[in-house]
């Protein structure tokens, strides 16, 4: 099938190469989701898809967090969302969403690992021996147990397929979070399996910008003419309020920032008849009273039935202890650990609501409107965007020096299949 536009030539042969193996690790939205029957029934691919994408996630993935139990459970009694682990992991985490319109019109924005896990192939890696992928529901929280065993678990297979060698861990964005939190609670675990874990965009301290807009607005995955076959932002934001992953990522109120991480909103007041408009500032501990007066009347509709999700105080209990759990955190010895973060600062630090000619009386309103801590051998700035990240020629090449694997020369061609990118020059610090 290699002449097929749709599905790309797969008939070139890469030569085996010595490497040690490598795991990838999604972050948030970065997995595909399945909804599979308890009973009986065909699985359906609820995250992502074009097709009914609104519909199926209403549907099938809203969630509600479980105080007693810790996990977010999904209004669907009938079904449980699963993670696929098709093609030793890498599946879930390549095309978010395989179908065939997808690959024929070649729609980016949904290659999450995609162009990494060929880099990594045209570099000798192969699957199922020395390349592996992770993904997971991250509706959950990042120190969840089945999340840790499903990923010590991979670590293990990924150790035993390739003779006893130690794994290379890429993690993106949330990912690096799940890392830490596994990397504090198993440490011996960690040490025993882990040569070196490179981390790109991961949010050590927190996603301020994203995450306060998140929680108050919503996620939109793609933007422009795409987002319309897309999941909507604000169906997005209702499973969001539920996620212990999401409060995770808020920002920590106890790192000593340069510049705190602020929500601003031009308010309006009325004092002694008088019309009063001034711009409020909340830092990371104030931002909470934000979220439960803009949330106080959010609600979401399931089954025709009516059901209250104002801002998860249990939720932010459980985040807190997290961000303890992420705190203690410390690189073993012998474990080499290397840090990409995104300079293009496309995901916001602050974020600021209204405007002073239209400022906001009621901030329920605003609904409808990296500092790793750890000794690194090395961190790189990159002007990319935060998925960017993924499929960037710097990065690669970075990736590609650190793992000691340059590309090797394919037996039909004498040209590594690398995606074409732009290079830009890295900033080293």
């Amino acid at each position: 099938m290699g002449f097929c536009p749709c599905f790309g030539d797969e008939t070139s042969e890469v030569p085996l190469a010595d490497r040690d193996p490598v795991l990838l690790v999604s972050g948030m939205g970065g997995s595909i989701l399945h909804s599979k029957p308890k009973k009986f029934g065909f699985t359906t691919r609820v995250w992502v898809r074009i097709s009914l994408a609104d519909l199926e996630f209403r549907k099938k993935i809203w969630s509600l967090y479980n105080p007693e139990t810790g996990y977010t459970e999904s209004l669907d009694k009938k079904s449980d969302i699963v993670v696929p682990d098709d093609d030793h992991g890498l599946y879930a985490i390549d095309i978010l969403d395989p179908s065939w319109f997808v690959k024929c019109v070649h729609l980016t924005e949904v290659y999450h690992f995609h162009d990494m896990i060929d880099m990594l192939v045209g570099c000798g890696y192969v699957k199922g021996t020395t390349l592996f992928g992770y993904g997971y529901d991250f509706r959950q929280s990042n120190r969840m147990d089945k999340l840790m065993d499903g990923l010590k678990l991979k670590l293990e297979t990924a150790y035993k397929a390739s003779g006893g060698r130690k794994v290379n861990i890429i993690s993106h964005s949330m990912g690096g979070v799940l890392i830490l939190c596994f990397m504090s609670l198993y440490r011996d675990v960690f040490s025993k399996y882990v040569n070196k874990w490179i981390a790109l965009a991961c949010p050590f301290q927190g996603a301020p910008g994203c995450i306060n807009d998140a929680l108050l607005t919503g996620l939109e995955f793609v933007e422009g003419f795409e987002s319309f076959f897309f999941v909507s932002r604000w169906t997005f934001h209702q499973l969001l309020v539920e996620c212990p992953s999401i409060y995770e990522m808020l920002a920590n109120p106890d790192y000593k920032w340069k510049k705190k991480p602020e929500i601003q909103v031009w308010r309006k007041h009325e004092k002694d008849g008088n019309v009063i408009v001034n711009l409020e500032s909340y830092g990371p501990t104030q931002s909470i009273s934000v979220f439960e007066e803009a949330l106080r009347h959010n609600e979401l509709k399931y089954n025709g039935k009516l059901m209250p999700v104002p801002f998860n105080l249990a939720i932010l209990k459980w985040a807190t202890g997290t961000r303890q759990v992420i705190s203690n955190a410390k690189l073993p010895d012998g474990v080499s650990f290397y840090n990409i973060y995104g300079t293009s600062f496309d995901t916001p630090f602050d974020v600021c609501y209204g405007s002073e000619k239209s400022p906001i009386e009621d901030l329920s309103e605003v609904c409808q409107t990296l500092a790793d801590g750890l000794e690194a051998v090395e961190r790189v700035g990159v002007a990319a965007e935060h998925r960017g990240l993924l499929h960037d020629k710097t990065v690669f090449q970075l990736i590609q020096k650190w793992l000691g694997a340059e590309p090797v020369v394919s037996k039909q061609s004498k040209t590594s299949k690398v995606a074409d990118t732009y290079a830009i020059n890295p900033m080293v610090l």
